[in-house]
């Protein structure tokens, strides 16, 4: 197993870090549902959302407020811990995305948000979308959104995403749903499972 960078390209306490940015945020009321709106939009009411690399839980709990099955994943027990803790409701569970193999019944929807992408061990990003895809159901979709300046660019991307067997439908800017464009910095891309 390689360690995602997510371990391996921070300092020491910014787990602790990066779960108390995200307390401040909302405490300060920050708009922190916009991922998990368009999520929303596209699922059918109640449907089965795998979270992956789930962080401290933020986009999987509003998908559980607003009724759908969550299942959040993430390969970090400190964000984990406070998904748990903050956000009770959805199952969380530490597990690394290159290897995931949960004992469930197949998701409707994964999303994957917050820069994951970027933050997987490197050499695994195709690893990952193949475990994803078998973790949705057949039509099922895969919403992923990352920076593209760090690394992981939509040339490779793309060429991860034939080499996992998924079908390419969307791409946008962000997650507002802004047209993509060769100056894009980030993607979020929508891909079907066939």
């Amino acid at each position: 197993m390689t360690t995602p960078r997510w371990f391996t390209d921070t300092g020491d306490g910014h787990s602790e870090w990066y779960v108390e940015r995200f307390r401040t945020m909302a405490a300060e009321g920050a708009d922190l549902a916009g991922e998990a709106r368009l999520i929303d939009a596209i699922a059918a009411p109640g449907s089965r959302i795998l979270d992956a690399g789930c962080g401290p839980g933020r986009v999987g709990a509003v998908l559980h407020q607003r009724g759908h099955t969550v299942v959040g994943v993430d390969a970090d027990p400190v964000l984990i811990a406070a998904a748990n803790e903050d956000h009770p409701g959805p199952r969380w569970l530490v597990a690394d995305l290159a290897e995931l193999d949960l004992d469930e019944e197949p998701f409707d929807v994964a999303v994957v948000a917050g820069n994951v992408m970027v933050f997987v061990a490197p050499g695994t990003e195709a690893e990952v979308l193949a475990r994803l895809r078998a973790h949705v159901r057949t039509g099922g979709r895969i919403v992923l959104g990352f920076a593209l300046d760090r690394g992981y660019g939509i040339e490779r991307f793309d060429a991860d995403i034939a080499t996992a067997g998924l079908v390419l439908e969307q791409r946008f800017a962000t997650w507002d749903l802004v047209p993509f464009t060769d100056e894009a910095e980030f993607a979020v891309t929508f891909l079907r499972v066939p």
